[in-house]
């Protein structure tokens, strides 16, 4: 087949994926604009920006393979579209802006064996795939890579013979006080590495094996390595009596440290480099040139797919405008009692601290003095919830930074609500102005979000409420409880809080009932 007939082959397939492309790009350009704001805002994902040129260079590197191949549409692919459609559409109802994300990018990837078929989509495999590092997802395990560095710090300091005094991430040694805080957790060195070890692996070696291998590697490594980092960088300012390695200098050492182990990772990584394989191109030259006798298929074909798609793709559109509309916002009362049963409001609020809920509709805290002590009360309640002003949000939580409070750790906590169990999220706090010393101030705090009436302690759980919530076209009010006891010990502050939610939760319930039906 000559190069005439194969580009006609190819003609009206590519006019038509790129149609598809456009469709997508304009119907969904405010989930685009949000991934490229975060790549812009936040360093974990600078990285973003490398994606989209490294996919067109993937893509141009196979063109050779892609030229013998008949773009054959496959209304099948309008499946894992569709798909991709619905998950948009659910995460724009409970603003998961990473589901919607990850959704847009499957659209995008779906198109291409949707308008140029399953071969060609075999074909550009890795580079489809490669594309989703394009979405800003990971922050979750910030909280989670925190917490290992600072246990792993810790117990290398206590075996290098240096005492630690550790409450959560806070920790104080003779020469001075240090906190593991995000910036210390290593997701950045995480999220970068695992990119480019996958592409590294992808352009050095042949054998599904040896890949994951690398990737496995690419993972496991810049997470050690940061906990080497930590220690490091805490060693090098108690030997220096805090002269170095405590300002922006240690940022440096840690870049320079991590620059030097992924150096050589690739160095050695690519001493096991596999070449080309020779069998496996004389078998892909059969193939293609078996390939070359296909007739071409019909230009009908992929205009008509294409025009399937933008049905699709339009859907989930429709529906947002639908919500849109009846999403009018009324100002909302909330009001708590001046005194549940045994348990009197006192004239203020006490203490400094305040849940993180900075974007809420309405706030409100009190506290209260009973049998058992005093208990403060803080709502944060939500309606006409959006992307940037939502309940559940990783903006969200009980402290904002590391001070003055600070999470020494976190659990969960069942008590038992008008006979149904009920499961809070609790938090010790410490305060971090008076870390270590005998006199400090500590919090036991219990958060519990409402859901329209429903209960949720979990953030997932409280994403499938709303979604519940939006599916059943009911109002999107919810709000955040927090129970807060100043009680030292912890097993006295968990009886005084499970005795004010026996006597009292009916009550927050009610207050907040009323407010939503303050419309």
């Amino acid at each position: 087949m000559n190069t005439a007939r194969v580009d006609g082959a190819w003609r009206a397939p590519i006019v038509s994926v790129l149609l598809v492309l456009a469709a997508v790009i304009l119907l969904y350009w405010d989930t685009g604009a949000a991934m490229v704001g975060i790549w812009l805002r936040s360093e974990t994902f600078t990285h973003a920006f490398v994606v989209p040129p490294m996919v067109a260079w993937l893509i141009w590197r196979k063109r050779g393979e892609l030229a013998p191949l008949q773009p054959s549409p496959s209304a099948w692919a309008l499946v894992p579209m569709a798909g991709a459609a619905m998950l948009w559409w659910l995460g724009d109802l409970v603003n998961v802006a990473a589901a919607t994300q990850v959704a847009l990018v499957a659209m995008i990837v779906a198109s291409v064996p949707l308008v140029l078929g399953w071969r060609v989509a075999a074909t550009l495999a890795f580079p489809l795939a490669f594309l989703f590092f394009a979405v800003p997802i990971g922050e979750f395990m910030t909280p989670t890579l925190m917490h290992w560095t600072a246990e792993v710090l810790v117990g290398s300091l206590r075996l290098t013979g240096i005492p630690v005094y550790q409450e959560g991430q806070h920790l104080v040694i003779p020469s001075g006080r240090w906190a593991v805080v995000e910036a210390c957790s290593g997701i950045r060195y995480l999220m970068a590495t695992f990119m480019v070890g996958s592409l590294f692996a992808y352009l050095n070696y042949q054998t599904t094996r040896k890949r994951l291998i690398f990737v496995a590697i690419s993972l496991v490594l810049p997470v050690v390595a940061n906990w080497v980092r930590a220690y490091i960088i805490v060693m090098l300012g108690h030997l220096s009596n805090n002269q170095i390695a405590t300002g922006v200098d240690h940022l440096v050492y840690g870049w320079v440290f991590f620059g030097v182990v992924i150096l050589a990772l690739f160095f050695i990584g690519a001493r096991w480099a596999d070449p080309d394989d020779a069998d496996a191109l004389e078998a892909a030259a059969v193939r293609q040139a078996a390939m070359r006798a296909e007739a071409p298929v019909a230009p009908w074909r992929p205009a008509l797919v294409a025009l399937m798609a933008l049905v699709v793709l339009a859907m989930p559109n429709l529906g947002r405008l639908q919500d849109q509309a009846g999403g009018a916002q009324a100002t909302v009362r909330l009001q708590l009692p001046s005194a549940m049963g045994q348990w009197q409001a006192a004239p203020q609020v006490s203490g400094r601290w305040a849940p993180h809920f900075p974007k809420a509709t309405q706030s409100q805290a009190r506290s209260y003095n009973g049998p058992d002590g005093e208990v403060t009360v803080h709502l944060a309640y939500y309606r006409g919830q959006r992307a940037d002003v939502k309940l559940v949000s990783s903006v969200n939580g009980f402290v904002v930074g590391d001070r003055p409070w600070h999470v020494v750790r976190q659990g969960a906590v069942s008590t038992v609500v008008n006979g149904r169990p009920v499961v809070w999220r609790k938090a010790v706090l410490a305060n971090t102005d008076v870390l270590s010393n005998s006199g400090r101030g500590t919090l036991t705090v219990w958060r519990l979000y409402w859901l329209g009436g429903r209960l949720a302690h979990g953030d997932v759980e409280a994403k499938m409420a709303q979604a519940w919530q939006a599916v059943m076209g009911e109002p999107d009010d919810g709000a955040a409880i927090h129970l807060a006891s100043n009680l030292t010990d912890e097993t006295e502050a968990a009886r005084q809080l499970t005795s004010f939610v026996n006597e009292n939760f009916a009550m927050l319930e009610r207050a907040l009932a009323a407010a939503r039906a303050s419309r």
